[in-house]
């Protein structure tokens, strides 16, 4: 049941966003060198390493310097890669993980192996469902960019304040992952979205 639901709003959402979607990726391409898309290993089902679709909002080979994005107002952000990430729009190629099999639409965000190979074996447990778009934590941390913007030690924030609390918010998706729940979470995300 989960798996049909996902492909069909995945197939629904992104022939309704084709249009704006062809915008955006002339705007990105003509605006810095590079793709349109930006691909990044992570760690989906199982601990099976797959590679996550993005717009690229970021100028080319940026990743270097660092995987946390720190403020909206990053340097390496471009013009285009600032409107995207405002309005979560960079996260929308995603829903090509989705029709792949490797995410689904509501589910743990899926991380980089740097940040797995802390996880507690409790902390682990996620890894026992598909990554997904959006889940609770990603609701909560909707301004992430922007509180690692205020630590004077980005990283260690991260890893010892932010990382934990999204693993423990997801334990409340792992005790029901259900579609009804699916829904619920993309209306408070799509909410979140247009309110900001």
């Amino acid at each position: 049941m989960k798996r049909t639901f996902d492909i069909a709003v995945s197939v629904f959402i992104l022939i309704c966003f084709l249009p704006l979607g062809l915008i955006l990726a002339v705007w990105i391409a003509l605006e810095s060198k590079g793709g349109i898309f930006y691909r990044q290993q992570r760690i989906g089902l199982y601990g099976n390493p797959f590679y996550i679709l993005k717009f690229r909002t970021m100028r080319k080979d940026s990743d270097q310097f660092g995987k946390l994005t720190v403020g909206m107002r990053d340097p390496r952000i471009t013009n285009a890669g600032f409107f995207l990430r405002k309005f979560k729009l960079d996260e929308f190629p995603q829903f090509i993980n989705v029709l792949k099999g490797e995410m689904s639409i509501v589910g743990p965000r899926p991380e980089v192996q740097e940040y797995v190979n802390l996880y507690t074996a409790d902390q682990r447990k996620i890894l026992n469902v598909k990554p997904g778009i959006t889940d609770y934590a990603s609701i909560e941390f909707f301004n992430e960019n922007e509180l690692l913007g205020n630590s004077d030690d980005p990283s260690k924030t991260y890893i010892e304040i932010i990382m934990p609390t999204k693993l423990e918010m997801n334990k409340k998706y792992l005790d029901n992952p259900s579609v009804q729940q699916d829904v619920k979470i993309m209306w408070q995300t799509f909410l979140k979205i247009i309110n900001r």
